[in-house]
């Protein structure tokens, strides 16, 4: 499986069309703000345009994103993965969008305890599937993936518990545009694949080979 992971589209879309006509993936993972705080409406038109292309697409709302977005991803083609959870043949996938609290006061932010809370009865959902994947906006706290250019970590520390606790394959991030990166958490994979509006993305090669599964990412320009 080719799963494309985008995140901080924050309205610039022209680069993801581009690629998409271009290449082909099995999945999308759009890692939240969508758009640059609003209108509610530009998420859903931008959600069907990329599900015009006929890839199952999975999305989170993200910190930058007012609170309308909801019902516009609903309303759209896309299918919501926050606070729910899905499961692809053996692949598990969970989410939660906005972000812990920041300086900035931005639409949708959680405090850590109703991440952590949220997190946990998620990842319980998936626990049992082979590959389990977990997507937030916020990066976990003191990675590579949460660096910010005065060496400050401002990650979630309840993502990063919950990753401690439950070893997902994968933690698919966004939110901290500077920092493009991929990191482990113990046997997890972190990736925040930076910032799409500037053309940065993700991939992820998930192959099985016998018994053995192989979870390969790999940094794009789109």
């Amino acid at each position: 499986m080719k799963i494309l992971v985008m995140g901080d589209i924050h309205g610039q879309c022209h680069k993801i069309f581009n690629y998409l006509q271009k290449n082909d993936v099995d999945l999308i993972i759009l890692t939240g703000d969508i758009t640059h705080f609003g209108p509610p409406k530009l998420c859903g038109d931008i959600l069907n345009s990329i599900c015009a292309f006929n890839v199952p697409t999975f999305t989170i709302p993200g910190n930058c994103d007012p609170t309308g977005v909801y019902a516009e991803i609903e309303k759209s083609n896309a299918i919501n993965i926050h606070n729910r959870s899905t499961v692809i043949k053996n692949i598990g996938i969970c989410g939660f969008g906005g972000s812990n609290p920041t300086p900035f006061d931005t639409p949708l932010e959680f405090e850590e305890m109703e991440i952590y809370d949220e997190l946990k009865k998620l990842m319980k959902q998936i626990e049992n599937q082979e590959i389990k994947v977990l997507v937030t906006h916020a990066p976990p706290y003191n990675t590579k993936t949460d660096l910010i250019p005065s060496g400050d970590h401002v990650g979630s520390k309840s993502v990063r518990k919950i990753i401690e606790e439950f070893q997902p394959s994968l933690n698919l991030c966004g939110h901290i545009h500077e920092a493009v990166a991929i990191d482990k958490i113990g046997n997890t994979i972190i990736f925040n694949p930076g910032e799409a509006s500037h053309g940065f993305a993700g991939i992820i090669d998930i192959n099985e080979d016998g018994r053995e599964i192989k979870i390969s990412p790999q940094l794009i320009n789109l």
